[in-house]
C-alpha cells in the first residue's frame, strides 16, 4: 500500500490557481490512503464555511471502511470513484440545528466574542426563529449551508492536491438506511476524496456577462 502523501499545500497567494484547478475526478489511485487525521484537518477547514446564524448545520459521515464502500458502491449506482477514493464524505444536514445555539453561543461568550446578554438574546431569536419555520423553509436554509461547505470542502482538498467529485447520483433511501440516517438529517451530496489516478476533464464556463444581470432582470 503506498504511503506517498499529496503535493505540497498551495500559498495563499496562489488561491485562485486552486480554483481553476479543481476538477471532478471520478478515477482514484486505490493504493493511496489518508490518514484520519489528515481528513479531520480537512474537515476542519471546511467547517470554517459561513451559515445561517453562525448554526453549522453541516454533519459528516466519512466512509473509510473497504466492506462499507463495497455496499454503497451499487447505491451509488456503481461509481467506480466510492470504492476507489480514499475516503468518500457524506455531507448532511441537521434540521434542528438551531438548538445547539445555547452551545455555540456561549462559546462565544467564553472566546470573548460577545457577552451573556447578547448571546442569551441571540438563543431567544433562534427559538423563535427557526423553531417556527416551515419544514420546507427550514430544509431549504439548512441546504444552503451544506452547499457552502461542501465546496469549501473541495477547495480545501485542492489547496492540499487532492482530488474529489460531488455526487448527487445515488439512492437516498438505500444510503439512510444503510448508514442508518436519523430523520433530523438531511441529505446534500456525497463526496468522493483521494489522489487522482486520471486527471479530471477540463470544462467550460459561460462568460460572466451571460449569467449577470446588473439591478435586475431586463435592465
Amino acid at each position: 500500500m503506498s504511503t506517498s502523501h499529496p503535493q505540497a499545500s498551495l500559498p495563499a497567494a496562489d488561491f485562485h490557481e486552486v480554483i481553476k484547478s479543481r476538477r471532478s475526478v471520478r478515477k482514484y489511485d486505490p493504493e493511496f490512503k489518508l490518514t484520519d487525521e489528515e481528513i479531520r484537518e480537512l474537515l476542519t477547514t471546511a467547517a470554517l464555511a459561513p451559515s445561517g446564524s453562525n448554526m453549522q448545520p453541516w454533519r459528516f459521515i466519512v466512509i473509510t471502511d473497504s466492506e462499507l464502500k463495497q455496499k454503497l458502491l451499487p447505491i451509488a449506482f456503481n461509481q467506480e470513484q466510492v470504492v476507489a477514493a480514499s475516503a468518500v464524505i457524506a455531507v448532511l444536514v441537521d434540521l434542528k440545528a438551531y438548538t445547539e445555539a445555547p452551545r455555540i453561543y456561549g462559546k462565544a461568550v467564553e472566546a470573548g466574542y460577545m457577552n451573556v446578554e447578547t448571546a442569551a438574546k441571540l438563543v431567544e431569536n433562534m427559538n423563535r426563529f427557526y423553531g417556527s419555520l416551515p419544514p420546507e423553509r427550514a430544509l431549504q436554509s439548512a441546504l444552503i449551508d451544506g452547499g457552502l461547505v461542501s465546496q469549501q470542502l473541495m477547495l480545501a482538498a485542492r489547496a492540499r492536491g487532492l482530488d474529489t467529485v460531488p455526487m448527487a447520483g445515488y439512492n437516498v433511501d438505500q444510503f439512510r438506511e444503510l448508514l442508518q440516517v436519523p430523520e433530523r438529517y438531511a441529505n446534500v451530496m456525497l463526496i468522493a476524496l483521494g489522489k487522482a489516478a486520471q486527471p479530471g476533464h477540463p470544462s467550460v464556463r459561460l462568460h460572466v456577462d451571460e449569467i449577470t444581470h446588473w439591478n435586475g432582470f431586463g435592465v
